[in-house]
């Protein structure tokens, strides 16, 4: 199957674990944005937004960055795309 369809035409797979992650732990797009600038990660407020519905795409330092706001691995953000794979 071809990965564009298995992403449903977003641009990342793990925006949805990013919401709930900073749902969960009750985190503005704001404090998120301020929390990735201390471990040296710029993403602005609305950038953050646009990750979280697929409109923005997300490299692996970004990954790494987000997982250590959350208090948790990378593998937790990527672990449902990666064990739907064929």
């Amino acid at each position: 199957m071809n990965n564009s369809r298995k992403c449903n035409g977003e641009l990342n797979v793990i925006g949805n674990k990013i919401k709930y992650y900073r749902e969960l732990n009750n985190i503005s797009y704001q404090k998120l944005s301020n929390m990735l600038m201390l471990h040296g990660v710029d993403i602005h407020k609305q950038s953050i937004y646009n990750i979280e519905i697929g409109r923005r795409t997300i490299v692996d330092y970004e990954i790494c960055a987000f997982a250590k706001c959350f208090n948790i691995i990378p593998n937790d953000l990527l672990n449902d795309y990666f064990d739907n794979l064929d």
